[in-house]
């Protein structure tokens, strides 16, 4: 029993003991012993270490540079980086490299094959294709030095720019006219006589190549120039700038329609009227324009033919002496029909300036409203160096397939030329005017690509109230006329750095004659895909 006993409080004292390690804060006698023990040896540990670390870290500061194992790693970088730089640099170099050897050897091969019929343009094309293979060079030095600091100071340096370096040369360089060599006749109008403007053959370009025919007439016969009334032609004063002729000659040449009825009190009588052409009918004249005229208090007599033959499909070539001989008179009022087929003095005629003597650059010139309007439109869209493409598509198809060859181009036909002349001006645009359709010229436009990038059409777009360009049309109620649009098309042709204009288009030819007259005709200019130059029609090349 008594074992039992004592069996059982062995037992306690040993259950009392392990429960009281896990609370340890209620037996600090028992832990005491415990905790000198402990903390004599991690006093032994604790400053065993602090003897050690001080003498670990002296050691290793003199034994490794520390920055080191910093700068290494940055230097590598650097390094890795530079000559990835190199690389890439090379091996656009070689590419340019490889670029310029094939350019130097078409240039090679073409002059070996037509050495003995290279003509001034195509010397020319040869200079600016050497000139660009000098920039070439100059870039591919640059593209080696990029990835060293000297590479920078060639970007901004004049070492790129051809002129600076003694050859520059432009490509598409202006037409010198000869504006001093031009021959020319004074227009010295008699007082009350007076040449009745008649132009009905065609469209708006045909009707101004006829007034300018007029033009050189009356000059020849000491005349005064009537315009015609709004109600028997085209309205001209909303295209031309009427006053700008008799400024630029110093005397009232040219009569609008209004002044002249109003010094005949409103009641004219052609006093002779001789018709320049006979065939396919006098004057080129219906009965329908013969009643508008009678319509307007304008009496003619008989019409009658200077020369019997004389047909509009097969025009002769006639002289000044010709002119004054047929239609020499001292009748008040004449009228001699439509001049637009006449062929007189083509070479005096046709000379940049016209044939007549005055003081500005052109006698026959768009209205001042057209003329703010097509620069204000170039400085929005355009900026000063485009090419301007007249694309003739709408009836034209018939006229161009009557010529051998025809001159009416399938679309990448069309598209391969023109950007072979984007490629020679170097120009970044191109401003459209054509009547074709948007599939045509949505396709044309997918097509003209250079160095795989799309070189844009530009057309001028519908009146918009947010863009400015177009402002002083639409406050003057000229905004929709089509006649005011189509010289408005042709001012900006005119204005371009190259034209590329459809042979047999008079729409073409009166472009042109503004660029000659204005001086904006380039050496560069052409028909479509014929590689004619129209600037040099008179023999100038």
């Amino acid at each position: 029993m008594d074992r039992d006993s004592s069996d059982e409080d062995d037992a306690r004292r040993n259950l009392t003991y392990q429960n009281d390690t896990t609370r340890s804060g209620f037996n600090v006698e028992g832990l005491e012993p415990q905790m000198r023990r402990r903390s004599k040896l991690t006093f032994h540990k604790g400053y065993l270490f602090a003897l050690v670390l001080p003498l670990l870290i002296v050691f290793i500061y003199f034994s490794i540079d520390i920055r080191s194992l910093f700068t290494s790693d940055i230097s590598s970088f650097k390094f890795n980086t530079v000559s990835s730089q190199i690389r890439e640099s090379q091996l656009q170099a070689l590419h340019l490299l490889n670029q310029q050897q094939s350019s130097l050897l078409s240039i090679w091969n073409h002059t070996l094959v037509n050495s003995n019929n290279i003509t001034t343009v195509q010397f020319d094309d040869i200079k600016a294709t050497l000139l660009t293979q000098i920039t070439l060079n100059k870039h591919i030095q640059q593209i080696l030095l990029s990835p060293y600091k000297a590479g920078d100071t060639l970007q901004n340096g004049t070492a790129l720019d051809p002129s600076s370096a003694g050859y520059s040369f432009h490509r598409c360089r202006k037409v010198d006219q000869k504006f001093s060599e031009r021959r020319t006749i004074e227009w010295k109008p008699r007082r009350n006589k007076f040449l009745f403007a008649i132009c009905l053959s065609g469209q708006m370009s045909n009707h101004l190549i006829c007034l300018e025919k007029h033009m050189f007439f009356a000059a020849i016969l000491n005349r005064a120039l009537v315009i015609p009334s709004s109600r028997f032609d085209y309205q001209y004063n909303r295209v031309l700038d009427i006053a700008h002729i008799n400024d630029c000659i110093g005397k009232k040449v040219v009569v609008p329609f209004e002044d002249f009825m109003k010094l005949k009190k409103n009641h004219a009588h052609i006093d002779k009227f001789i018709c320049y052409f006979s065939t396919p009918q006098p004057c080129y004249m219906d009965e329908e324009h013969l009643k508008k005229l009678k319509s307007l208090g304008i009496s003619t007599g008989k019409l009658e033919a200077a020369w019997k033959n004389e047909d509009v499909k097969n025009p002769s070539r006639k002289t000044v002496k010709d002119v004054e001989e047929k239609f020499g008179s001292d009748d008040d009022v004449i009228a001699i029909g439509d001049v637009y087929f006449a062929d007189v003095d083509r070479d005096w005629m046709l000379q940049p300036g016209g044939p007549i003597a005055h003081k500005c650059k052109t006698l026959i010139e768009p209205s001042k409203l057209i003329l703010l309007t097509a620069e204000r439109f170039i400085q929005t869209f355009l900026g000063s160096n485009f090419i301007a493409l007249h694309f003739r598509r709408h009836g034209f198809l018939k006229f161009c397939n009557a010529k051998k060859p025809s001159c009416f181009y399938p679309i990448p036909q069309a598209a391969d030329c023109i950007t072979r002349m984007v490629e020679r001006a170097n120009s970044p645009v191109i401003y459209l005017s054509t009547d074709a359709a948007g599939s045509e010229t949505g396709l044309l436009q997918s097509m003209i690509m250079l160095n795989g990038k799309t070189i844009p059409l530009v057309k001028h777009p519908p009146h918009n109230s947010a863009e400015k360009w177009d402002a002083l049309l639409y406050r003057h109620g000229l905004e929709g006329d089509s006649q005011v649009e189509a010289m408005l098309d042709k001012t900006i042709c005119a204005m371009a750095s190259v034209f590329i204009g459809a042979s047999g288009s008079t729409f073409t030819e009166d472009i042109l004659r503004l660029r000659k007259d204005w001086g904006t005709a380039s050496i560069c200019d052409e028909y479509l895909c014929q590689g004619e130059n129209p600037n040099f029609i008179s023999g100038e090349e």
